[in-house]
């Protein structure tokens, strides 16, 4: 098969689809990889390197899509990017479709076979291809809150773990799931005072036993929520309801009871955002205020550390992109019938339940 590895167009957003390692696999197993010119310079990945195991460079993106039969990239195609894709290309990134419904309607409209990795989900529920992401992007929204919390930056100028005989700072982390856990892991370790919410109580569970009692938690409900973020100093929405949009928990009228100074910092932002002050932001422009709370809102928060992130991405979609290289989709869900829970489009229709439930399409499910 002719994959594809186009730059990333996405504002500040320096990863991309596969590290040289991950090429060279491709091409040992007989496949052809096009690398866009200068796509992996973001993080430190030459094109040079990408020669050195076999890969072809393109000059151009639109000669990249029109030769490729697969795809790989880190973000959704955007606007740009839309002529270029050709009708049905096998499409393999992140799409979070649920909030992007223009973009929905080009890849029906081009019957794209498109697999989104946050939705690929094992038998007890994990997101294999969304996990390595979701640690960077919780560890990163602590240690984001701690920066704006500075009073230089804009915030209320105080340290996030205090010192002796002054207070430490509140962290308040709504959902508690791998985001929620890695974003606390950060905050406790910088010796600040936690608070995590979940509607599961054996999740819960799950983080008391984790956390030996470093951490608070409480189940989300209106109230304790309400009172949990008038009392933050810093706010943390790690809310994920996997393929829909993510639920707005956190109110307007909460938010304006946070005192002036308070961060906020919504993870969730990428699949609609589960705070209702929050808007996409982007790595130039990443911050806003409402009523003296300071908003960081950008949907792609790993792309600031875009080596980490490009190999940690590549270790996880490797096997699958493989498998999807070598046989085709239909096949490759006979070899890893996990893969059909990527399957978000497909011969002109929305193929994920939640995706056409969130934008009001017909779902018709992927049938062998």
């Amino acid at each position: 098969m002719i994959v594809g590895i186009p730059k990333e167009i996405k504002i500040s957003e320096s990863r991309v689809g596969l590290t040289e390692s991950g090429v060279r696999q491709f091409v040992a197993q007989g496949h052809e990889v096009l690398v866009e010119t200068k796509a992996g310079l973001g993080c430190f990945i030459t094109d040079e390197d990408y020669i050195a195991v076999g890969a072809k460079i393109v000059d151009l993106a639109k000669d990249l899509y029109l030769k490729s039969e697969m795809i790989i990239k880190v973000k959704e195609p955007l606007p740009q990017e839309y002529d270029l894709m050709q009708e049905g290309q096998l499409l393999f990134t992140y799409l979070h479709l649920a909030a992007e419904p223009q973009l929905a309607k080009v890849l029906c409209d081009k019957k794209i076979q498109a697999i989104a990795y946050e939705t690929i989900q094992e038998k007890d529920g994990s997101l294999p291809l969304l996990t390595p992401m979701s640690e960077v992007a919780g560890r990163m929204s602590t240690q984001v809150g701690a920066f704006y919390l500075q009073k230089d930056h804009g915030g209320k100028g105080i340290l996030l773990g205090g010192v002796t005989g002054v207070k430490k700072a509140k962290v308040t982390i709504v959902g508690g799931g791998v985001v929620g856990v890695q974003a606390a892991k950060m905050a406790v370790g910088l010796g600040a005072e936690v608070v995590i919410l979940d509607i599961n109580h054996s999740r819960l569970g799950f983080l008391d036993d984790l956390f030996q009692g470093r951490v608070q938690t409480l189940f989300s409900n209106a109230q304790n929520l309400e009172e949990s973020v008038i009392k933050t100093d810093l706010l943390i929405g790690a809310v994920l309801v996997a393929g829909h949009k993510a639920p707005q928990l956190i109110t307007k009228e909460m938010i304006n009871k946070m005192s002036k100074g308070s961060v906020v910092v919504d993870v969730a932002v990428d699949q609609g955002g589960c705070i209702a002050t929050c808007k996409p932001t982007s790595h130039t422009s990443p911050t806003y205020e409402i009523n003296g709370v300071l908003h960081y809102c950008v949907p792609n928060i790993p792309g600031v550390v875009p080596r980490t992130s490009t190999y940690a991405l590549t270790n996880a979609t490797l096997p699958y992109g493989l498998i999807l290289a070598k046989y085709g989709l239909k096949k490759a869900l006979e070899k890893q019938p996990i893969l059909k829970s990527g399957i978000n489009v497909y011969n002109g229709y929305i193929a994920y339940q939640a995706v056409a439930q969130d934008l009001n399409m017909e779902y018709r499910p992927y049938l062998n």
